[in-house]
């Protein structure tokens, strides 16, 4: 994983995705929304508070925002940090705050990390994966015989293991021989820096930070 900073809240948020989720919420326990209807029917009454409310049952108001996702964070995976394609990958709005425990985030675009289908799902309630927004640079290295991701031996005990939960409950060292073709697809000029760093930009870094650029290419 590498640093994610996080993009300015898009023009048409609040009227595609905060302001009818709010209302779908007072709806579904039963309660004035802030935001009243103009237009189709409210939704039922499921429970008596916010909180209980099932997490597959908030209207996924984020998927209209997935363009604006895919445009603010360069189309890559906060958490695989691989590219998601337009035409075959399959684009998420992971909720960092799960729907299961805070209600009161599910319609927030801070709460938003874009990601591959499979790490959303992978992902799922953990609450010991790290948030990429506060991922520092080389906290994750990369080792190059095996293209395992480890955390960086630098780091204190507490951090290193909070980082290897990371790793393990994510799976992200199963994308290892993608990270190494990845390298020999540069290594190789097939690939240049620059689409290495649109495409893998993880490993684009550790070859920089270790020294393991071609000649003549500058970070």
């Amino acid at each position: 994983m590498i640093p994610v900073v996080p993009a300015k809240k898009p023009k048409g948020f609040d009227s595609k995705v905060r302001k009818p989720g709010l209302r779908a919420i007072a709806e579904l326990v039963g309660k004035p929304p802030l935001y009243p209807r103009t237009a189709g029917r409210p939704h039922a009454k499921i429970a008596d508070r916010e909180a209980d409310i099932p997490p597959n049952r908030f209207p996924a108001y984020w998927t209209e925002v997935l363009d604006e996702l895919m445009t603010a964070y360069d189309e890559i995976c906060a958490y695989s940090c691989f590219r998601i394609h337009p035409v075959t990958g399959a684009r998420s709005a992971d909720h960092f705050a799960p729907k299961s425990r805070n209600w009161k985030r599910v319609y927030m675009w801070s709460n938003y990390r874009l990601c591959c289908s499979l790490m959303n799902a992978r992902k799922c309630d953990f609450g010991a994966v790290v948030d990429p927004f506060s991922v520092e640079h080389g906290w994750f290295e990369l080792e190059l015989v095996g293209f395992q991701i480890i955390p960086s031996a630098a780091l204190s005990p507490g951090l290193q293991s909070q980082l290897q939960s990371t790793i393990d409950l994510l799976g992200l060292n199963d994308f290892r021989r993608a990270r190494e073709k990845d390298a020999e697809r540069y290594w190789n000029g097939h690939y240049s820096l620059e689409v290495l760093r649109q495409e893998s930009p993880f490993v684009a870094y550790e070859l920089y930070r270790q020294g393991r650029l071609n000649s003549g290419d500058v970070w």
